[in-house]
């Protein structure tokens, strides 16, 4: 399906609109690093069933403007947001985000003043220590990192994306989530996002968590090799109010791929 092409502060962003209106509020869906909306597609579809659901990518990701000059850090993408949602005409939507987009729709709730209904988030980047030791290997040399051979590159981000599931996805889901990546363009976006990226944007937004202005639910892979599941209670914690953790088993961080029904299920369970 090919994307709407929105300007956001003149920055190209990639959007889809799957189902139509219907009796159930609209829900937006973010994703995180180094995916894009693809990670969302299947649950996606499975939510518009009786609703709207929107999808996008982050500028720097997939689909949407990997200029250089344009900015990928969290503090970009929490601002991006709320402009998005009003160019969608959404005054108080379902969120439901996952890895860094987590970060994002809380920075752009807290920060930034999105009003959201509900907000699910799953294996989210939010709460101290976040970025594996290859990731910062990664961000102290993206430049050395960048003009890697185009083979080496590309074998790089497929082992990358693969290790995330533990090896648990199809060799046709690995190449499709890497696929943004493994292109002229792309290599450069791929180190540059992740040099980009720093708890810095993170902790104010830790520092706020209490003041959550909408119900939230959390859900976690048990064998994430990333973010260890721990965290989700941590944030529960964080968090105003009871809130709800959904854990899967043997499910490591891409449970929107990896246990598409379940967190499908649960999503449409908590949105209820």
């Amino acid at each position: 399906m090919e994307p709407d092409i929105v300007s956001i502060d003149g920055v190209e962003t990639a959007t889809w609109v799957l189902g139509s209106e219907g009796p159930s509020p609209d829900v937006v869906l973010c994703h995180g690093t180094p995916w894009s909306a693809e990670v969302w597609r299947q649950v996606g579809t499975r939510l518009a069933q009786g609703r709207r659901v929107h999808l996008w990518d982050m500028p720097g990701y997939g689909r949407s403007s990997m200029d250089a000059d344009v900015p990928v850090d969290l503090a970009s993408q929490m601002a991006r947001l709320p402009r998005l949602l009003d160019h969608w005409g959404l005054e108080s939507p379902d969120v439901v985000a996952h890895d860094i987009g987590g970060a994002v729709a809380l920075g752009a709730h807290l920060r930034h003043g999105a009003e959201y209904r509900r907000l699910v988030l799953w294996d989210v980047v939010t709460l101290d220590p976040w970025g594996s030791p290859f990731f910062r290997l990664v961000a102290e040399n993206a430049d050395v990192f960048a003009a890697l051979p185009p083979a080496l590159h590309a074998a790089l981000v497929r082992e990358y994306v693969a290790g995330a599931a533990n090896h648990a996805l199809s060799d046709a889901w690995v190449e499709r989530l890497a696929a943004p990546w493994v292109t002229e363009p792309g290599q450069a976006a791929f180190y540059r996002q992740i040099a980009a990226l720093t708890p810095a944007d993170t902790r104010p937004v830790v520092e706020r968590l209490a003041s959550v202005r909408c119900p939230a639910a959390i859900g976690w892979g048990q064998a994430d090799p990333w973010i260890p599941v721990e965290q989700a209670g941590r944030l529960a914690d964080a968090l105003p109010g009871d809130v709800p953790i959904a854990t899967l088993e043997g499910v490591g961080h891409l449970a929107p791929v990896e246990a598409t029904e379940a967190v499908a299920d649960a999503v449409e369970a908590w949105l209820a």
